[in-house]
C-alpha cells in the first residue's frame, strides 16, 4: 500500500497473501519459473494498481518440452482492467492522490495512539453504495484483497441494491495536505423478513494486514451495529458463515454493547438466561437469541466467582445444558434406531455413539468455551 514514491522500493511495507489456492490451486504452486515474484502495488487511498511479474528464468516450451503456467492471466482474472504495468505511470497517479476523498456518509470518527509515530492517528468509518460516483470502480479494486486474505472468498453481485458497504479510512498528512488511506471494509446484505422487516447479514469483513491488531475490526463492527440499531425496520443482525476470528470479535463487541443493559446486570445474570434478556437485546441492540445467549454466558462468567465451588458448579451446569443439545439429539436418533433397525444394524450404530466419549467431548467443549470467554473479558477490561 503506497503513500510515497520511495515506498515502492521499501520491502518493509510489503505484506504477503495468507491464501493463494483460489488463484493457483490447492497446491498453491506456479509451475515453470525460478525466482518468481508477483508484485502488486496499490495506492493507499483509491487503490489504483501496479502489477508486475519478475523471475530469473522460465522453462521454454521449445527446448524443455513443457509450458510454464500463465501467471499473468491468473492475476488478470482478479484485478480489474486499467491497472499500471510500469512504475512511471503509477507514480504519476500517486501524485494525484491528494484529490481522493472517502465515499458515502461519515458514520464515526475515532483515534488510535501509534507508539511508533508517538501520536494519535485519526480514522473514519463511512457508509457507501453504488450510487456514489467512482465507488463501483474503487470497490472492484478493493475486493481483490479478499482472494488473498479470506479463505472462501467470492466477489458479490454489485447490481443488487440490497448491499450496504462500510469503509474504514486513515487520515494522514502529506506535504501539508490531508489524505486518506484505505484500512478495511465490510459488506452487509439486507434480507427481507416477512412482513415488514429486514435482517442485515454481514457477508465479508477485512481489515488490511498493515492495520490488523489495532482494534479497527471492533470499531467497524460496533459502528455497523449502531447504524442498524437506529432503524425500526431491522429485526436483528447476523453473519454469513462466520470465521472463528469473526466470532471472537463479535463476542467482544456484543458484550461491550450489552454489559450496561438492565437485564444483563450481575443480579439478573445469576438468575439464569431469561426471555427478558432476549427481548431487551433484540429490541435495543438488534441482537438475536443465539448471540444474546452467548453474551449472557460471557457476562455471567464475569459475575461468577469460579473459586466458589457452588457458583462454579452452577455456571458449569448452566452452560453444559446448552452444549448438550446435539448429544440429546443423538439420543433421540438412537431411540428411533432401536425401533427401526435389526439387531446387527443397531450394534453397528451403537459403536459409533460412545457415551463416555460424549461426556469427554462435552467437558472439552466447555473448557474451550470458558477459555475463549476469558479472552473476551480480558479485552473488555482493557477497553
Amino acid at each position: 500500500l503506497v503513500r510515497f514514491p520511495e515506498e515502492l522500493e521499501d520491502d518493509n511495507t510489503t505484506f504477503n497473501p495468507e491464501y493463494s489456492h483460489q488463484v493457483f490451486g490447492d497446491d498453491e504452486v506456479a509451475f515453470g519459473y525460478k525466482g518468481l515474484k508477483i508484485l502488486l502495488y496499490y495506492i493507499a487511498g483509491n487503490l489504483s494498481t501496479l502489477f508486475r511479474i519478475e523471475y530469473t528464468s522460465k522453462v521454454n516450451e521449445k527446448f524443455d518440452c513443457v509450458e510454464a503456467d500463465d501467471v499473468e492471466s491468473k492475476i488478470r482474472e482478479i484485478i480489474p482492467p486499467g491497472f499500471c504495468t510500469n512504475t512511471d505511470d503509477f507514480v504519476s497517479l500517486l501524485e494525484k492522490e491528494v484529490n481522493f476523498k472517502p465515499f458515502g456518509t461519515l458514520l464515526h470518527t475515532y483515534s488510535v495512539h501509534n507508539e511508533e509515530a508517538g501520536d494519535d492517528i485519526t480514522y473514519q468509518i463511512y457508509k457507501a453504495d453504488m450510487t456514489c460516483p467512482g465507488f463501483q470502480e474503487y470497490h472492484e479494486r478493493l475486493q481483490t484483497f479478499l482472494m488473498w486474505f479470506i479463505e472462501t472468498a467470492s466477489f458479490i453481485d454489485v447490481d443488487d441494491e440490497r448491499w450496504n458497504y462500510f469503509l474504514v479510512f486513515e487520515k494522514y498528512n502529506k506535504d501539508g495536505a490531508t489524505l486518506f488511506a484505505t484500512v478495511g471494509y465490510m459488506t452487509v446484505y439486507n434480507y427481507y423478513v416477512y412482513p415488514d422487516k429486514t435482517r442485515p447479514r454481514v457477508s465479508q469483513m477485512l481489515i488490511l494486514p498493515p492495520f490488523q491488531g489495532e482494534g479497527h475490526g471492533a470499531q467497524l463492527l460496533e459502528t455497523v451495529h449502531r447504524y442498524y440499531m437506529s432503524s425500526p425496520t431491522v429485526l436483528d443482525i447476523t453473519a454469513e458463515d462466520p470465521s472463528e476470528n469473526y466470532v471472537k470479535l463479535r463476542d467482544f463487541v456484543l458484550v461491550k454493547l450489552c454489559k450496561d443493559l438492565f437485564c444483563f446486570s450481575p443480579g439478573r445474570l445469576m438468575q439464569g438466561f431469561s426471555q427478558e434478556m432476549v427481548v431487551e437485546a433484540q429490541q435495543k441492540l438488534k441482537i438475536n437469541k443465539q448471540h444474546a445467549r452467548r453474551v449472557y454466558e460471557i457476562l455471567r462468567l464475569r459475575a461468577t466467582d469460579m473459586g466458589d465451588a457452588e457458583q462454579s458448579r452452577s455456571y458449569r451446569l448452566d452452560v453444559k445444558r446448552r452444549l448438550i443439545g446435539p448429544y440429546k439429539k443423538k439420543q433421540r436418533e438412537l431411540a428411533k434406531m432401536r425401533r427401526c433397525l435389526r439387531p446387527e444394524e443397531l450394534t453397528n450404530q451403537l459403536n459409533q455413539i460412545d457415551l463416555n466419549m460424549q461426556h469427554e467431548q462435552l467437558e472439552e467443549s466447555f473448557q474451550q468455551l470458558v477459555s475463549d470467554y476469558r479472552r473476551v473479558l480480558e479485552r473488555l477490561a482493557q477497553a
